[in-house]
């Protein structure tokens, strides 16, 4: 029998295959590991957990045995002194970091793969604040629970499923802060028809409900519980709103508006019909929030992500921060600092006042807001911008490597590159990852997958013919 792989937080939790290294013993340990680190915390005068009730709010999405794997959780937490608040149905993941906030818990745990394929689950703990939690906090979880494995700790848990805990609704609480974030009046008046792509996932019900209440027409695609979520991963990039987009094509709806499988992250689909970029979609909500809402503060996004956000940040004079990759480290700046808009190139975003984790139904409302508030369409708003910014390309590929030269060109990239194929290298970002800024607003990125021999490479251009070159530049240095 070939030996499990350790239990590790990745930029969003720990993920598994259901039934192959994700396990319901495993998922016990974890939990163990959690309340050690908690236990600890809590003794601490100086923690910001220790004058708190020891209460943890537990949720899943709408995958296998997500119920099930957070009834598990609940049980041993009990058996550690601590009260389980189990979310009473499948539920996104912002809307538990907005009610670990509101019921001022120690932190919550959720099972959820966010938009990986249907054989896949996942554990996310996150902090006291909603936020996930930072590498600093999931390192010592991981030591917690190598110190149990090594002891060989086990948990008697109950019959899968029997075990029962106190259920809470997090929905009211929810919907009484995202309508004093969004401009529902606007929308009300505006009287939209919008497709909403729910994904079977643990959006439904939220999403669509907050348009149909104000007097949106909606019209739904995959709004039921399916944990295979159609056979194809829960993602509403260009394929998964395939059938939202179509609607519009058809004028059906003016415009399409999607979630993933646990409504963290999103995907808007313009009145043509074209698939609008996170990228694209975090640039229009910084545009939106600072020119027609007038919001102050400075705008945050990763090192891949697209440096339009930038241009925009400067031409509307907002101070502009970079943070490597994962929204634990986006979450951690907006707690400390007045942040606009903080977003990623991977389908994430939150806004001030609001939860430090990614939320694709407040990001959602916000695109149906501007075009409610502009009348017209988003990608008419972005031609717009250009004039000002210019244009910006963008795009990512993954790049097979072999796995006995892995780290040979990662210490290569580490000592820096002079050229990218012909074009000279003027900066060169260590951040996270390897980041070679070129001349004319051009840049590439690479960043080491840490479950496959890949190697992500990211890049933007001004201009859209130059994507193919440097596509041809990059494969030419990792081979």
């Amino acid at each position: 029998m070939s030996k499990l792989p350790p239990i590790q937080f990745g930029t969003s939790g720990w993920r598994g295959l259901i039934a192959k290294d994700f396990t319901f013993d495993r998922v016990r340990l974890t939990t163990q590991g959690i309340a050690d680190f908690l236990k600890a915390e809590h003794r601490k005068k100086t923690s910001p957990l220790a004058q708190r009730k020891p209460t943890l709010v537990l949720g899943h999405d709408a995958r296998f045995l997500g119920r099930d794997f957070s009834l598990a959780v609940a049980e041993v937490l009990e058996a550690n002194g601590f009260t389980a608040l189990l979310c009473d149905r499948d539920t996104p993941t912002p809307v538990i970091s907005h009610t670990i906030r509101v019921r001022k818990a120690l932190g919550g745990i959720n099972m959820t793969a966010s938009h990986n394929p249907a054989e896949y689950q996942g554990l996310k703990y996150s902090l006291h604040n909603g936020a996930p939690a930072s590498p600093e906090v999931t390192r010592k979880i991981e030591a917690n629970i190598a110190k149990r494995q090594a002891k060989n700790w086990q948990f008697q848990g109950s019959v899968i499923g029997t075990y029962t805990c106190k259920e809470i609704d997090p929905m009211p609480a929810y919907f009484k802060r995202i309508r004093q974030l969004v401009d529902f009046k606007a929308i009300q008046k505006a009287k939209l028809k919008i497709a909403v792509e729910l994904m079977y996932g643990a959006g439904r019900g939220y999403l669509d409900t907050l348009l149909e209440d104000v007097g949106v027409k909606v019209t739904r695609f995959h709004d039921f519980s399916n944990p295979l979520f159609g056979g194809q991963p829960p993602e509403p990039n260009g394929e998964g709103m395939t059938e939202a987009a179509a609607c519009v094509a058809a004028g059906k709806a003016q415009f399409a508006l999607g979630l993933d499988g646990d409504a963290d992250r999103f995907g808007v689909v313009d009145k043509d019909g074209t698939w609008l970029t996170p990228n694209q979609i975090l640039a229009l909500t910084l545009y939106h929030l600072k020119k027609n809402r007038r919001w102050t503060g400075a705008a945050v996004r990763t090192v891949p992500t697209s440096h339009m956000i930038d241009a925009i940040a400067a031409h509307l004079g907002v101070p502009l921060h970079e943070t490597p990759v994962g929204f634990k480290y986006i979450g951690a700046l907006m707690e400390s600092k007045p942040i606009i808009v903080g977003g990623e190139e991977s389908g994430g975003l939150s806004v001030k006042g609001h939860v430090p984790e990614k939320d694709g139904i407040l990001a959602c409302l916000l695109m149906a807001e501007l075009v409610a508030v502009e009348r017209k369409p988003l990608g008419k708003i972005l031609k717009q911008l250009e004039k000002h910014i210019g244009e910006f390309h963008t795009d990512r590929i993954n790049i097979q490597i072999n796995p006995a030269q892995k780290a040979a060109i990662l210490d290569r990239l580490a000592q820096g590159l002079d050229k990218i194929g012909a074009t000279p290298v003027q900066e060169f970002i260590t951040t996270d990852g390897y980041k070679f800024i070129l001349p004319n607003g051009e840049w590439v990125a690479f960043r080491a997958s840490g479950t496959e021999p890949v190697i992500r490479c990211y890049l933007e251009t001004k201009i859209e013919s130059r994507l193919k070159t440097l596509k041809s530049a990059c494969r030419k240095i990792l081979k």
